[in-house]
């Protein structure tokens, strides 16, 4: 059972870091049309309206009581949180280096984690965080681009924000994921909108092709199916294993990223990929053969 458990999270979290690997170039080449508030608002309330059409289908109830309310907080510290900060930092920054940055989520989660009693701090967890920031501050810190300091701060808001909601979500009880995200991004649509409103954004809706298409697979693949499948793999996994997707997905991105947006690709990203790879191995997907029996 404990082997079916763990391939079934390993499928999910693949399948997460891969489509998501795209979601950053998505907001970078959204935010050329769309002011980034209203982006990110619009984005997940046509994603929270797709959900909704499934739980339909699939006749979800809506959580009630201590359910409801971990969804809640959830849905406002992952999209209405998170996002605000990610979608304001892309204005400046590139894809590539911004979900390079993002990847200390699998630090700060560990460390929430542990400070919140939900975790201990394993020898593996510790030296795949190491390695992986390393591989991180070596993909980041040779290219020699200026970061934006308020685009710097909101990112670090950001990483909070996921991190803390991966921790916190575990806290209450399990909703389906579905319904939790549907919930959720209806919620962190709200926040977004409201924000946006208040900061006197042009309220329109893409005219550009490349706007439309970016929009269109951050709704349909790089939302639903990213954070359900998400909510899968921080069930069956910790906080803290399930958090390294963050650190697998700039590889992803910083390649989409070149292609898409003419990021440079230099050396320093094999070096850097290699010790992430390492310390996602090392912190997430190794296991003791005990755990697997």
């Amino acid at each position: 059972m404990k082997i079916e458990r763990e391939g079934t999270a390993l499928a999910a979290f693949i399948v997460v870091t891969v489509l998501a690997g795209g979601n950053a170039v998505g907001v970078r080449v959204s935010n050329r049309e769309l002011d980034p508030l209203w982006g990110a608002g619009l984005r997940f309330l046509l994603a929270a309206a797709l959900l909704g059409a499934v739980m339909t289908v699939m006749r979800l109830a809506l959580p009630r009581g201590r359910a409801l309310v971990g969804v809640l907080i959830y849905g406002s510290l992952i999209f209405g949180g998170a996002f605000s900060f990610a979608y304001y930092a892309l204005v400046r920054i590139h894809a590539g280096l911004a979900q390079t940055l993002l990847a200390l989520v699998a630090l700060a989660t560990l460390l929430l984690a542990v400070a919140q009693r939900q975790e201990r701090l394993r020898h593996a967890a510790v030296l795949g965080t190491l390695l992986s920031t390393a591989g991180i501050g070596v993909i980041s810190g040779v290219g020699g681009d200026s970061v934006p300091f308020l685009s710097l701060l909101a990112l670090l808001g950001a990483v909070l924000c996921f991190a803390e909601a991966t921790v916190f979500v575990r806290h209450f009880p399990s909703v389906h994921p579905v319904t939790a995200n549907a919930v959720g991004m209806a919620v962190g649509a709200a926040i977004l909108i409201v924000l946006s409103l208040l900061l006197g954004e042009s309220i329109v809706l893409p005219e550009r092709g490349a706007t439309s298409l970016a929009l269109a697979y951050m709704v349909v693949l790089g939302s639903g199916p990213v954070f359900v499948l998400y909510l899968v793999v921080v069930r069956l996994w910790s906080a803290s294993r399930a958090a390294y997707t963050f650190v697998l997905v700039p590889v992803i991105t910083v390649l989409l990223s070149a292609w898409i947006d003419d990021e440079p690709i230099r050396a320093n990203l094999v070096l850097g990929g290699l010790l992430v790879l390492a310390g996602v191995y090392v912190g997430a997907l190794r296991q003791p053969r005990s755990q697997l029996a």
